[in-house]
C-alpha cells in the first residue's frame, strides 16, 4: 500500500504541473489582463497603472510569472488575490467546503436513487415498469443540469418553499449549532436534487445493465443450483459484483459532479468554488484562478485515489499490485 500509494503521489505532481500550466497559458492568451480592465476607469491615469502592472508582474514573460506562481506553492503560498487584495487561501477555502459538500450530498443522492431503481428495473426486466423507467432515464439524460437549475429557482420563486441563492442565511453567524446545521441543510436541499437527480439517469442505466450481464455468470447459476434463496443469490452475488464498476467510478464521478456543481453554482447563485473561478476568469485575477484551478486538481485527483483504495477493499480480486501495473 504504501508503495501504491508512493507511486501515485509521485504521478499527481507532474499531472499538476502540466495542467496548472495549461490553464496558466491559456489565462495568457486571453486578451487583456487585470489592469487592462481597470484603464476602462477614466480615473485612474497610465502612470498608475504602468506601476500596478509592475507590481502584480504582469509585464514579465509567461514563464517567469509561472515560475514564480510555482515557487509560491512549493511554499504553500496561493499568491494574493489581485482584485480583492487578500490571501488566495482565505477566498478559496470555504467555498472549495461548500462545492464538496453539494457534491458528495449530490452524489449520495444520485446512489441512494439509481441503485434501487436499477435493481428493481434488472429483476422486472422488459416489463412495464422497466420499459417506463428506461424510457424516463433516456428523457433525463437528455436535460441538462442547467436547464434543472432554471426550472428549480422557477419552483422556488412559486411555492417559496426553498431559499435562493447564497449557501447560508444573512444571519448565520449567529444561530446555534443546529440551527445552523438546518439553515445550511435548506440552502442545499435545491442544488442537491438538480445535481443529483442530473445523474441517476445515466447511472440507474448502468447498474441494469450490469445485474442483467451478472444474473446469467457461471457462479451465479451454480448458487441457484445449490438451492439458495433468489434473493440470497441476488443480493449477495449479483449486487456484490455489480457494484464494483460503481466504486471505479466514484472518483471519475466526483469529476463530473465538481464541474456540474461550477454550473449549477452560477446559474443559481451559490457561494461555491465555480461562481468563485468564474468571476475570477472575467476580472483576469490570475492568482484567483490558478488557486481555483489547483484546488479542483487536487479534488479530482485525490477522488480518483480513494476510488482506487475502496475497490481494493471491496473486490478481493483487487490488489495494490494489481493497480500498480494498470
Amino acid at each position: 500500500m504504501l508503495r501504491f500509494l508512493t507511486r501515485r503521489i509521485a504521478i499527481m505532481i507532474p499531472l499538476i504541473i502540466g495542467i496548472t500550466f495549461i490553464s496558466f497559458a491559456a489565462m495568457s492568451l486571453i486578451p487583456g489582463n487585470f489592469v487592462a480592465n481597470l484603464a476602462l476607469d477614466p480615473r485612474i491615469s497610465p502612470r498608475v497603472l504602468k506601476q500596478m502592472e509592475a507590481e502584480f508582474g504582469l509585464d514579465q514573460p509567461l514563464m517567469l510569472r509561472y515560475a514564480r506562481w510555482l515557487w509560491g506553492i512549493a511554499h504553500l503560498r496561493l499568491g494574493v488575490s489581485l482584485a480583492y487584495r487578500v490571501d488566495v487561501i482565505h477566498l478559496i477555502g470555504p467555498r472549495v467546503l461548500n462545492t464538496v459538500i453539494l457534491a458528495l450530498s449530490s452524489m449520495a443522492l444520485t446512489w441512494l436513487l439509481a441503485i434501487p431503481i436499477g435493481i428493481i428495473v434488472a429483476v422486472r426486466q422488459n416489463s412495464m415498469l422497466d420499459r417506463t423507467l428506461s424510457f424516463l432515464s433516456f428523457l433525463g439524460m437528455s436535460v441538462p443540469a442547467f436547464f434543472l437549475a432554471f426550472l428549480a429557482i422557477d419552483f422556488a420563486l412559486w411555492s417559496g418553499w426553498f431559499p435562493i441563492g447564497q449557501t447560508m442565511s444573512p444571519d448565520y453567524a449567529s444561530l446555534d449549532l443546529w440551527s445552523r446545521i438546518a439553515d445550511r441543510a435548506d440552502h442545499l436541499i435545491l442544488p442537491t436534487l438538480v445535481l443529483g437527480l442530473a445523474g441517476v439517469a445515466s447511472l440507474m442505466r448502468l447498474m441494469r445493465s450490469q445485474i442483467l450481464e451478472i444474473k446469467n455468470a457461471d457462479y451465479v447459476r451454480t448458487a441457484r443450483a445449490k438451492g439458495l434463496p433468489e434473493s440470497t443469490v441476488l443480493y449477495k452475488h449479483v449486487l456484490r459484483n455489480a457494484l464494483n464498476p460503481f466504486v471505479t467510478m466514484a472518483g471519475y464521478s466526483l469529476a463530473d459532479l465538481l464541474g456540474g456543481a461550477a454550473l449549477v453554482e452560477s446559474v443559481m447563485n451559490l457561494q461555491g468554488l465555480g461562481l468563485l473561478l468564474l468571476n475570477a476568469v472575467m476580472k483576469r485575477d490570475v492568482p484567483l484562478v490558478m488557486g481555483s484551478v489547483l484546488m479542483g486538481t487536487v479534488l479530482l485527483l485525490l477522488g480518483n485515489l480513494l476510488a482506487d483504495m475502496a475497490l481494493v477493499a471491496v473486490d478481493p480480486r483487487v490488489n495494490f499490485t494489481t493497480l500498480e501495473t494498470q
